[in-house]
This record gives C-alpha cells, structure tokens and sequence, in this order.
C-alpha cells in the first residue's frame, strides 16, 4: 500500500505513511475535528506546562495511547525520552518508540513485519517523526 505526502502530495510507501499518520494524530488536538471528536492525542495540550515527573509519565502514556488507538500499522512495545536533564529542563525533550510494524493492520490482517524505531522531536514547528 501506498500513501500521499501531505505536504508535497507525492507517492509514499506504507511505513513513511504509517510515520505520517503518528505526526497527524501526535499535533491533532482532541475535539478539534468536527465529525470525529475523539480524534487526536492529547499531547499538544500538555506542552508549555512544567515537565514534572509524574506529567512525564502521563505524557509518554500519552503518546503511546494515541499511537495504538489511531495508527493501527504499529504497535507500541517503548517510549524512551532522549536527552539530557538540562535539554527536557529547557523543553527541548525527544522521545524514541519502539514499535512493532503490520503493514496491512488496517486492512484486519495483524502480522507482525518487523520491529521499527522512530523519534519524535518536538519544536518551534510542532512535532516533528523521523526513522531512527
């Protein structure tokens, strides 16, 4: 299967659409698509609060929730922050996931392909997936 870049419109394979599909749900918020309300991850809401250890936790439970309800091509085994102390002090934090790979989930057929690791990196442009 085969998907469309949503920024250049181009033909993109099923795992780089499968990155995609993260990015839209991680920078939808929650109630903001009209016929479909639950949509969204609710992250882009917690960000600008003081990251404290137990908001950290929610928030990379977050992320891995959202990724298994609305990107059904993965399935989430880890959510591992990146950087250091000072880099998440200063809201520049970085997560890797760790996830298992179904190319055709959406299609019924769960069958694992492979395991892939990704980052997420979240900046002045919002939120940002890239292969690690």
């Amino acid at each position: 299967m085969a998907g469309i870049d949503r920024r250049t419109g181009k033909v993109i394979d099923n795992l780089t659409s499968a990155y995609q599909g993260v990015e839209v749900t991680l920078t939808t918020r929650l109630s903001s698509r009209v016929m479909r309300r639950q949509f969204g991850g609710g992250v882009v809401e917690l960000l600008g609060r003081s990251m404290v250890p137990r908001l950290f936790s929610a928030w990379q439970l977050l992320i891995a929730t959202a990724i298994d309800l609305w990107e059904p091509r993965f399935a989430t085994r880890r959510v591992t922050p990146t950087g250091s102390a000072e880099q998440l002090r200063l809201g520049q934090a970085g997560l890797v996931i760790e996830a298992d790979f179904r190319p055709s989930a959406h299609l019924g057929d769960f069958t694992v392909e492979r395991v892939v690791r990704f980052n997420i990196s979240f900046g002045r442009v919002g939120i940002s997936v890239a292969s690690a």
